[in-house]
């Protein structure tokens, strides 16, 4: 009974880990609480639950867990890592600190640790000491590229901008592919009004980086500078395609807008400003000028009293008022504005509205109204930080990841992956739902769904359900359909393994049972998947995948397991044989668009772009929209 206990608890956790792999945090957090229940002396089960909640974003609960970890192991260098991090998300980067510190410890080459405890003094301003570690880990590792790009962050934020250029310099030297290095040398560009030089840098970054929304706003800035309004205009726009709340993108082609006399596209900028911050007066004042040249005297005489309100000085502001007063016939209203200026400025005529200046920029933070024609800077300048980690992304991202559609799989769950494409059907799925599998229905998919608390308790229960009528079954075929049904249900909560062991009992009850073939297929090659993370050798194990897949095939032939196999193929860079199962696919189901998709990407690493692109345009004909990115991607 003790071998057993052990048995399920080292599975459990296992079948938990392979949860967290394939981002079922919520289920995953059920197994390790399983495994907390049975053995809390455990520092595994508590690090892998933290983990699930750092990725759920619950960084206090993962902070948590991890200290009940370390309590019962403190000498696991992961766990400080992931509790560093949490603290990180949580501004605590003292505690951060103490963690790295512990950690490197144990694990004093770990170069994750060093860069990230390095960022962690820089968050707390104690910039000698972050120099000091920096010249530390120059003399380890002299060739990183992001040490250098931290000692010039560092430089920067000390206002030594000379010593800041030679840190990147270096930088750039070892790695020119780096977009943010490019950046930073921009932002160093930009505060010494050398905007040929920011022009350059920033296209360089944005080559390297097309989605940084903070690229194209400085380099909209440098182009403004250098009087190239056409690529300052366009730069704003890009911004405002990748990230349309932008405050400062929104407000700047705002003023570019009103210079070139497009006034009404300017208001529409204006009032988006206004909708983020209604108290921005600058914006609120542009918005009154605009209104006024496009008709709407009485929406600027708005702005505008707003506006006096708060600066009841602001001399244009009533001159501008008190023309929109007699635009209307309030003389009455329009001569006490005009008395007002008259009266405080009795020797001084007023200007003409100036346009846009090239020289001048106010700070975001800036408040005097009368720069209200400016173009709007960041107060500061951020370099964004990336702190190292494995855990910065998702578990997948370990890996390399295959840009393949995943395989076909059984599941007790409507697909809702295919929404766009026609929805995935097999005749023995649907003989076996009105035959077997009575109340218990089956559904084909491709992309299992993440399950809440509610559901996995309901699967739970399902599975206890089912495995009670298993005991009082005697009849071998209502057994193996049974068994199957509890299959299904294991791999919809990640239980593989257990998945397995059922559909192995299915094939020896009915060795012409295509279903379990195709499902334990999949729910090996979705161990397998997992297995190869962890540095697990697969090849034999994906064999066992190959050899399921061809028994199947050879029982009843489909369209949807020939696809399955051809994802087995593409696995193993077999690409003839995988473009051949999937064309086989094709004959039997012209609609699968799976199977255009997937065998345009195998001809694409065959170099077949002509075939490839066909394929994919096939694949975005029948739903899969996201075949036309891949050729826009790929195109010459």
């Amino acid at each position: 009974m003790t071998g057993k206990a052990q048995f399920n608890t080292d599975r459990l956790l296992m079948v938990g880990q392979s949860a967290l792999y394939y981002e079922d945090y919520v289920l995953s957090i059920q197994y390790f609480n399983q495994v907390i229940s049975a053995k809390p002396y455990l520092y595994e089960p508590w690090f892998y639950r933290g983990l699930a909640k750092f990725y759920l974003d619950d960084y206090q609960g993962a902070e948590n867990d991890c200290t009940e970890a370390l309590d019962r192991n403190p000498f696991v260098v992961s766990v400080y890592e992931l509790r560093g991090l949490c603290r990180i998300r949580q501004d605590n980067f003292a505690g951060a600190v103490k963690d790295y510190d512990k950690a490197l410890k144990y694990d004093p080459e770990n170069r994750n640790l060093w860069h990230n405890r390095v960022l962690c003094h820089i968050q707390q301003k104690e910039y000698d000491v972050a120099l000091a570690q920096i010249d530390t880990m120059l003399t380890r590792w002299s060739k990183n590229a992001k040490v250098y790009a931290m000692q010039a962050e560092v430089y920067m934020l000390q206002k030594d901008t000379t010593k800041a250029v030679v840190a990147l310099d270096k930088s750039i030297a070892i790695d020119p592919y780096d977009g943010s290095l490019w950046s930073q040398k921009a932002i160093i560009s930009m505060a010494r009004h050398q905007w040929k030089e920011s022009d350059e840098y920033l296209s360089k970054a944005i080559h390297l980086m097309p989605k940084r929304v903070d690229c194209y706003v400085n380099r909209a800035i440098a182009r403004f500078n250098l009087n190239n309004l056409r690529g300052t205009m366009a730069d704003y726009d890009t911004a405002l395609d990748l990230d349309p709340n932008n405050f400062l993108a929104h407000y700047n082609r705002g003023l570019l807008r009103a210079q070139v006399g497009d006034d009404n596209q300017a208001i529409l900028d204006f009032d988006f400003v206004l909708n983020l911050e209604p108290n921005n007066l600058m914006a609120l004042f542009n918005r009154a000028l605009l209104l006024e040249n496009t008709g709407n005297i009485r929406g600027a005489i708005r702005d505008y009293t707003k506006i006096i309100a708060e600066f009841p000085n602001f001399w244009f502001g009533l001159q501008h008022r008190a023309d929109c007063y007699r635009k209307l016939g309030m003389s009455k209203q329009a001569e006490l504005d005009e008395f007002r200026i008259f009266k405080a400025q009795m020797n001084k005529r007023l200007g003409i509205q100036p346009r846009l200046s090239k020289k001048q920029m106010r700070k975001r933070s800036d408040l005097d109204i009368e720069k209200y024609n400016q173009l709007a800077v960041e107060d500061v300048q951020e370099v964004e930080h990336e702190y190292q980690s494995d855990y910065r992304g998702r578990v997948q991202n370990r890996k390399a990841s295959l840009d393949y559609l995943p395989m076909f799989v059984l599941a007790m769950q409507k697909d809702v992956e295919r929404m766009n494409a026609t929805t995935a059907f097999d005749q023995r799925v649907d003989d076996f739902n009105r035959n077997e599998g009575g109340t218990r229905q089956l559904y084909v998919t491709r992309q299992l769904r993440t399950l809440d608390e509610a559901a996995t308790n309901r699967y739970f229960a399902l599975i206890d359900s089912v495995a009670d009528t298993i005991d009082k079954c005697h009849d071998a075929k209502q057994k193996a359909a049974l068994l199957l049904i509890r299959a299904v249900a294991y791999s919809d909560t990640q239980n593989n393994e257990a998945a397995i062991d059922d559909l192995t009992a299915v094939v020896q009850l009915d060795s012409t049972q295509t279903l379990a073939y195709w499902q334990r297929a999949v729910c090996q090659a979705r161990l397998n998947a997992f297995n190869a993370s962890q540095g697990t050798d697969i090849s034999m194990k994906t064999a066992n995948v190959l050899s399921d897949l061809s028994e199947a095939i050879e029982n009843n032939p489909s369209a949807i397991l020939y696809y399955n196999r051809g994802n087995v193929y593409v696995q193993r860079k077999d690409y003839l044989h995988a473009i051949e199962d999937y064309s086989k696919a094709i004959e039997m189901d012209s609609h699968l668009a799976e199977a255009y998709y997937n065998r345009g990407i195998a001809r694409l690493a065959l170099k077949q772009q002509a075939q490839a692109v066909a394929d994919l345009s096939k694949a975005g004909e029948l739903g899969l929209y996201a075949a036309y990115s891949i050729i826009k991607q790929n195109r010459k």
